[in-house]
């Protein structure tokens, strides 16, 4: 398994006008979801975008989805 970066994703002014990117890459996070939410897989995706690894893909959904779950306190939408 190689190494991922640190940070997971880079945002700075020199890249796509500061929008989001895998570090290392000009790949736009944004890019991910958009595949995702369309339903295609994340092969498709990596397809299109061979400079991004799985394991880099991976953690980057994975960085979401804690983000997203974070201050829910463990409660669950009624």
């Amino acid at each position: 398994m190689m190494s991922l970066p640190d940070p997971l994703i880079t945002i700075s002014p020199d890249y796509l006008s500061g929008a989001p990117v895998f570090t290392g890459t000009r790949v736009p996070v944004r890019a991910l979801f958009d595949y995702l939410e369309a339903g295609d897989s994340l092969n498709a995706f990596l397809t299109q975008f061979p400079g991004v690894s799985r394991e880099h893909a991976v953690a980057v959904i994975k960085l979401a989805a804690k983000t997203v779950t974070l201050g829910e306190g463990g409660s669950k939408a009624a």
